[in-house]
């Protein structure tokens, strides 16, 4: 019998399916939201597929990640989202045994808020120096702060439902 560790690498087909959908609800929500500048549920999906399946939520925020390219395109801005959505999965790691529905809306918040930061870091490397980055990133200011808003609200109001919903259809996270 393999122990935990040798384990934890490998995905059932059951954890794979899951994992797939999870990443292309990711996506289908963000498109279906499109309309509204800045505002998405990306975030609370992926703090709930971290809580459920540790490491194994980068299968779908990878997933997401690549779909975004597929269907937008790969441009500089798809450089960013290699990183940016992978820092969200450290941050809910680190705090994946809570399980208050306000922190995780916390953290959303603020993670909306520095997302167009994080984002023109790669301005900076790329494209022109600090004062591209600088300029770039006040300018996203205000779509910074309905990020952050939106974040709040949207985790603050739907953390509780998903959860129960994944809680019954995956049963209680495990967290090892």
């Amino acid at each position: 019998m393999n122990s935990p560790s040798q384990q934890a690498g490998k995905l059932s087909t059951r954890e794979l399916c899951i994992l797939a959908l999870m990443g292309a609800l990711i996506f289908a929500s963000k498109v279906a939201l499109a309309s509204l500048p800045n505002i998405n549920i990306n975030s609370v999906l992926i703090i709930l597929t971290v809580i459920f399946f540790g490491w194994r939520s980068l299968y779908a925020v990878y997933l997401y990640v690549m779909l975004e390219g597929l269907v937008f395109g790969f441009s500089v801005w798809w450089v960013g989202y290699l990183y940016v959505w992978a820092i969200l999965v450290v941050v809910a790691m680190l705090l994946r045994r809570n399980d208050s529905a306000v922190i995780w809306a916390v953290v959303a918040a603020i993670y909306g808020l520095v997302f167009g930061l994080l984002m023109y870091l790669e301005y900076f490397a790329i494209n022109g120096g600090w004062e591209m980055f600088f300029a770039m990133w006040v300018a996203g200011i205000p779509y910074d702060l309905t990020h952050c808003i939106g974040n709040f609200v949207f985790t603050l109001v739907l953390y509780k439902p998903l959860y129960r919903v994944l809680a019954y259809f995956l049963g209680p996270p495990k967290f090892t």
